[in-house]
């Protein structure tokens, strides 16, 4: 017990420290002079656990959430709760599944589609779980029941190393000695939905605890075959003393997931739980080791540190229309293809940090190795459709690429927050990236071209940053900054850059030329604060450029494409956020406007927009919006707790509209004939309803209902090539170009019940 009371002073030591340079609000009794404290939210400035700072002297608009928030909100995983609450987020379902959706944060993306242009770092207790091949985001991997907080960071910062083109989210898990006792819930619904989830944690008296968290998901999904499977399980034990922290934790998953993608309009229209082709499946096995550890040296110095260990196992089954395939002939069959994949990914790295903290400053100095190993291979074979389009009577497969790739990473960061006067900040960082990145073709050279995969690419830079927070009162903060990030060009991008070689993705990659690194600088200013004990506001404005960025420039209906840099591309936009309580009434509204724009004129490849030229390329004028990303969106909140034990909310999030994959030059037109559709989608609002019911000693009924008004939408589309005219056959027609879009889900509830005891 003297140890854990040795901590906790220490603890209230550091966080005194902290709350007097942000703004001196120490309030003394009046008779003993006893300090009094406000309470203040601490958050992680780097990935590696033990260095923290005021959320109120750090110069960006930082959001938070913690399990609390996820379990209020009734959120099925990351995506759908960043969606629902956190400004500036919006989520494309282009894959058709709810745990494979495109998340993005101020017009940049973190999604599990390969192919998809990466823009945002994700971190899970200082683990980067961005997969080396593609930098993609597998949001099944990550244990919902295990995450104890999140923290967005904006901007291009460069503490959180590669990738963080727009922002990094940073995810701490749950442990015994911050979450003891158990819970176990239930909860079914619509679309055959039934999941099981629970958790357990303890501590002792001399620090030691242990903390198990697992769910089972289960659900056939709302469109033709599209069932989804997710088992998770997260545990973790440790220790903490005065002299040291210490945890280490242990995560694997299982899943696999049907998301037959995006649908033309056409085929919608006559049935709106229609797919295009069967099946689009991917299924993960994951297993995670981590370690954390933090020694403090004394009152003001930590060394902290993190090893991890982390191997995913990937194989994909894709059911597509053979792009070979002619229509003409009267005889023509292999209508179909199937296309297999297996990727394995192997990962293990670590950090070391040495941070000092003081009342007037906060230093760290750290440094960071990742090594990634990756075996991919891929199959095709041709076949036909039945009247369901799915692939059937398949031949024999022929091998179309065996690569092995190596991704090394090592960089070192520097970061420094002074308080040059009690209530003013200054904030000056730093990182050195460097990475290598090397294929091997197991192939060996075409017997065509006589190229090869094989490659050795080298990438470097030194990317600063510098901020400035002002508490001009209690009530009143003003910051600013510059930062600026990288992303080095991933596996898959450097092999599959050739215009002339389309790839499809993840099935095929060719001989390419180099690509450059992505460049991205921000600068964001900003006000924030609060009116009395029951509001809190925040308005800012932000600015990113990118030079170099990397695009996957479709072809096709089949995933045809190539990665290419583009010369300059910008994201502009405002902020705007309140929230308050009164009473048993809790609320908060924000406003989001991003201006995504190409900076430079640029060719990309179009075939299904009507622009095109003879060559099926299109004109991309600086100025023009890139597809994807709706201009506004506004999200609404509001709580009631009627009763003590029951409570009652009511959520709405409304998007602009936004242009399709496809039309880059924002110039498609239909013509009713071989082009249908506007190549844009039209903006929506949605609104969703929570309740729960405490009946006491740990039991709770809880339940949610989705789009309550059952609204007909889509997030997301992208321009391609439709042969099919009728949605019950395989029957093929002329060729057009269409819009085809992610349809959301219509309306849905479910019902749980939750029972807590022991903590």
């Amino acid at each position: 017990m003297q140890s854990n009371n040795k901590r906790t002073a220490f603890r209230r030591r550091a966080v005194a420290a902290a709350v007097v340079s942000a703004c001196s609000a120490i309030a003394h009794a009046q008779e003993n002079k006893t300090t009094v404290l406000p309470s203040v939210e601490v958050v992680g400035t780097t990935p590696v656990p033990g260095l923290g700072l005021p959320k109120d002297q750090i110069p960006a608009n930082v959001q938070t959430a913690s399990d609390r928030d996820l379990r209020r909100a009734q959120s099925l995983n990351l995506p759908d709760f960043m969606a629902e609450q956190l400004p500036s987020v919006n989520v494309n379902e282009t894959q058709g599944n709810p745990f494979q959706a495109d998340v993005n944060y101020r017009g940049f993306t973190a999604s599990p589609l390969l192919g998809t242009p990466q823009g945002l770092s994700v971190y899970l207790d200082g683990v980067r779980v961005n997969e080396p091949f593609g930098d993609s985001v597998n949001w099944d991997l990550i244990p919902r029941a295990a995450i104890s907080s999140i923290a967005l960071m904006p901007g291009s910062n460069p503490l959180f190393g590669l990738n963080t083109l727009g922002g990094a989210l940073s995810l701490r898990t749950k442990s015994g000695f911050s979450d003891p006792g158990a819970s176990i819930e239930a909860e079914f619904g619509s679309f055959r939905r039934r999941s099981l989830e629970a958790e357990i944690g303890n501590k002792t008296a001399g620090g030691f605890h242990w903390f198990i968290a697992g769910n089972t998901f289960r659900e056939d999904g709302w469109r033709d075959f599209s069932p989804t499977d997710v088992d998770q399980l997260f545990a973790k034990i440790g220790q903490r003393t005065a002299q040291y922290e210490i945890d280490l934790s242990l995560t694997g998953a299982r899943t696999d997931l049907v998301g037959n993608g995006v649908v033309p309009r056409t085929l919608y229209k006559q049935r709106e739980e229609a797919v295009f082709t069967v099946p689009d499946r991917t299924e993960n096995r994951m297993r995670m080791a981590t370690l954390n550890g933090s020694w403090f040296i004394d009152d003001q110095q930590t060394i902290s540190a993190t090893l991890y260990g982390r191997t995913n196992r990937t194989r994909t089954l894709n059911g597509d229309v053979n792009d070979d395939f002619d229509p003409d002939e009267p005889d023509a069959e292999d209508l179909g293809l199937e296309n297999r994949s297996k990727i394995r990914q192997n990962g293990h790295g670590g950090a070391l940090q040495w941070s000092l903290a003081t009342a007037s400053n906060q230093l760290a100095v750290g440094a960071t190795y990742d090594r990634g190993r990756i075996n991919f291979s891929q199959t095709e074979a041709e076949g036909d459709l039945d009247n369901a389009r799915r692939v059937v009577d398949v031949g024999d497969a022929v091998t179309t690429t065996d690569i092995r790739g190596r991704t090394r990473n090592w960089s070192v960061f520097v970061t420094d927050t002074y308080s040059i006067l009690p209530t003013l900040q200054l904030t000056l960082s730093g990182r050195y990236n460097r990475a290598r990145i090397t294929t091997i073709d197991r192939m060996g050279p075409d017997p065509e071209t006589g190229k090869t995969l094989d490659g050795d690419s080298k990438y470097s830079k030194f990317n600063p940053a510098v901020g400035l927070t002002w508490q001009a009162s209690n009530a009143l903060t003003v910051y600013g900054g510059f930062n600026q990030g990288n992303r080095a060009p991933s596996p898959i991008e450097l092999g599959c850059a050739d215009p002339e070689t389309a790839c499809r993705l993840p099935n095929a990659m060719a001989s390419d030329p180099p690509l450059k690194q992505v460049v991205s600088r921000t600068v964001e200013a900003g006000v924030r604060g609060s009116l009395g004990k029951a509001l809190r506001w925040n308005a800012g404005v932000y600015q990113t450029n990118n030079k170099d960025d990397i695009l996957f420039i479709a072809s096709g209906t089949g995933g045809l494409g190539y990665f290419d840099n583009v010369g300059k591309t910008q994201r502009r936009g405002v902020e705007l956020g309140v929230s308050g309580s009164a009473g048993i009434v809790d609320w908060s509204a924000s406003y989001s406007y991003v201006r995504a724009r190409f900076k430079s004129n640029e060719v990309l490849l179009g075939q299904a927009n009507s622009s095109q030229d003879e060559n099926g390329n299109i004109f991309v004028p600086s100025g023009s919006t890139i597809p994807g990303i709706p201009a506004h969106s506004l999200k609404l909140n509001l709580g009631v707790r009627v009763t003590d034990k029951w409570r009652v909310g009511a959520s709405m999030v409304a998007f602009s509209s936004q242009y399709a994959r496809g039309n880059e030059n924002n110039a498609h037109r239909a013509d009713g004939e071989e082009f249908l559709h506007s190549g844009k989608i039209g903006g929506y609002s949605v609104f969703n309803l929570t309740t729960s019911y405490e009946f006491g000693n740990g039991l709770e009924l809880f339940a949610k209902v989705n789009n309550v008004f059952d609204r007909k939408y889509a997030s997301g589309a992208i321009l391609a090539e439709n042969i099919f005219q009728d949605v019950r056959s395989a029957a093929v027609s002329d060729e057009r170009g269409e819009t085809f879009i992610a349809p959301g889900a219509p309306r849905a509830g479910w019902i749980g019940v939750r029972y807590r005891f022991g903590g």
